[in-house]
């Protein structure tokens, strides 16, 4: 079955806002790769921001389905956004592109896509830290902030990642996983009933 208008337009802004950003993003230009018209763009879609929070509301499901937040083992979650954004590099560019350029404070009650996954995220942290499974001295936010950070080392920082291909002791992709891994464990070491 072939897709149909609305689903194009879907696929056509996911390649352009993972290209462009939402600022550089041109809805003649999506309507075009989806063989339709932006007069249809926008009767599907109000605005391009809200076409941004449709396709991202998307791509968070899809990063949530894949990769699996065990608060109790923080270093196979790093592991496994590694896995992820290492395999998908267009997701990991449209999602850094969203919190690069959308408001670090979402007007009105809707707190956006980002902050809505992240405040689930730590709510399970805050949980495991009562439950004995994670030191309670640190605060969620930072952990959140550190494992994310370490894990998207090499997705974000591509000049260090080519650098790396060429002059690491080991340049193969695994070496890059393996020292994600140490690093959170290091901080974060899994539960003991996870070893």
């Amino acid at each position: 079955m072939a897709p149909d208008t609305r689903d194009r337009i879907v696929e056509a802004a996911r390649a352009e806002f993972a290209r462009y950003g939402i600022a550089g993003a041109r809805i003649d230009r999506i309507a075009k790769t989806a063989r339709t018209s932006k007069e249809r763009v926008y009767a599907y879609f109000r605005s391009k921001e809200a076409l941004y929070a449709h396709v991202a509301s998307i791509e968070l499901a899809a990063v949530a389905d894949a990769v699996h937040l065990d608060p109790a083992d923080l270093p196979s979650y790093a592991a496994q956004m590694f896995d992820y954004f290492t395999a998908h590099p267009d997701q990991h560019r449209f999602i850094a592109w969203g919190r690069l350029e959308l408001a670090a404070e979402p007007s009105g009650d809707d707190p956006g896509p980002y902050q809505t996954a992240i405040v689930g995220k730590l709510e399970r942290i805050r949980r495991a830290q009562q439950d004995g499974l994670l030191d309670p001295t640190w605060d969620p936010v930072d952990i959140m902030a550190l494992v994310s950070q370490i894990a998207h080392t090499w997705s974000d920082q591509t000049a260090l990642a080519a650098v790396a291909h060429r002059a690491a002791a080991d340049p193969a992709p695994a070496a890059r996983r393996t020292a994600v891994v140490r690093a959170v464990t290091a901080i974060f070491p899994p539960a003991p009933q996870n070893r």
